[in-house]
């Protein structure tokens, strides 16, 4: 690179001021990549836009000639131990990470770049990303509960809270919402078989690549529900959320062998808590909220 540049949605990130922790980090980005760059002995390419709001990733050459993925990321709970899932899936389904480097503040990885790395969301109907999603977590499921891994209970705990704190009674029917914050909380906690779960697998995450067919990139690793799973993808199917949301829930329910009804649970569950300040998703948990039965 010529100079050290930001992607768009990392800048962004950075010039507001709900974590000032983060823009610090950001300020020391620089001198963090250098040292990452040096320390792996790579060549890097201009970063990835519009990148995400926690991480500064490029492609980059070893000193090899490999073609190589540098991902250096703002440490903090949603990306804790995903160098671990990683090492733990082995490459199954999932990138490969050929090393990993933490301190204080930063998280860094060296993976393997898909090529040619067109998005899954870009690539295919939402019909077959249905489909190409399933499968891969059918894979990533299998991956051994091996490490210090979060449970799912946890997570859903801290988003129910912060829903409680910030919920206002013109966002959503206040007994509506009571209901679905409650199902948030209950059904983390009531797990049959738990499994190590993604948590962010959506088809703007899975990239066509030439080891396997698709890959699945950026896991926020947590135990738990493996019908959790699910969601984010869901979420992200913004036509058939607002059309047939139950329609959706009970599809990919089929195609993974799940209980369509705890699959509609949880999505209705998630929408109420993804409901604060996003009208559709308020619309979804009113369609949802009988077929979930309350």
């Amino acid at each position: 690179m010529a100079a050290f540049a930001l992607p768009q949605s990392l800048a962004a990130a950075a010039e507001r001021d709900d974590f000032p922790d983060r823009r610090d980090w950001v300020a020391t980005l620089p001198s963090t990549v250098a040292k990452l760059s040096a320390r792996w002995s790579l060549r890097l390419l201009e970063p990835y836009q519009p990148g995400g709001q926690c991480s500064w990733v490029a492609p980059a050459i070893d000193q090899e000639g490999r073609p190589r993925v540098l991902k250096v990321g703002w440490r903090h709970v949603d990306n804790e131990h995903e160098s671990l899932a990683l090492q733990a899936i082995a490459g199954r389904g999932a990138v490969l990470v050929h090393d990993a480097y933490e301190d204080a503040t930063t998280s860094a990885m060296l993976l393997e770049r898909c090529a040619p790395g067109a998005a899954l969301a870009e690539s295919r109907p939402e019909a077959e990303q249905d489909e190409i999603v399933a499968g891969l977590l059918r894979r990533l499921w299998a991956t051994p509960i091996d490490g210090p891994f979060r449970s799912l209970a946890t997570m859903c705990d801290e988003w129910a809270t912060e829903f409680e704190e910030r919920f206002t009674p013109e966002m959503l029917d206040p007994g509506l919402a009571r209901a679905g914050i409650a199902l948030f909380r209950a059904l983390s906690l009531d797990v049959v078989e738990p499994v190590l779960l993604w948590t962010d697998l959506h088809a703007e995450n899975v990239l066509a690549a030439e080891r396997e067919p698709w890959l699945a990139i950026d896991p926020k690793p947590y135990v738990g529900d493996r019908a959790y799973d699910v969601l984010q993808h869901l979420l992200n199917c913004r036509e058939r959320l607002a059309t047939d949301p139950i329609g959706l829930a009970g599809r990919i329910a089929a195609l993974l062998d799940l209980d369509p009804l705890r699959v509609t649970r949880w999505l209705f569950a998630r929408c109420v808590q993804e409901s604060l300040g996003v009208q559709r998703f308020r619309a979804a948990a009113i369609a949802l909220a009988p077929a979930a039965e309350l």
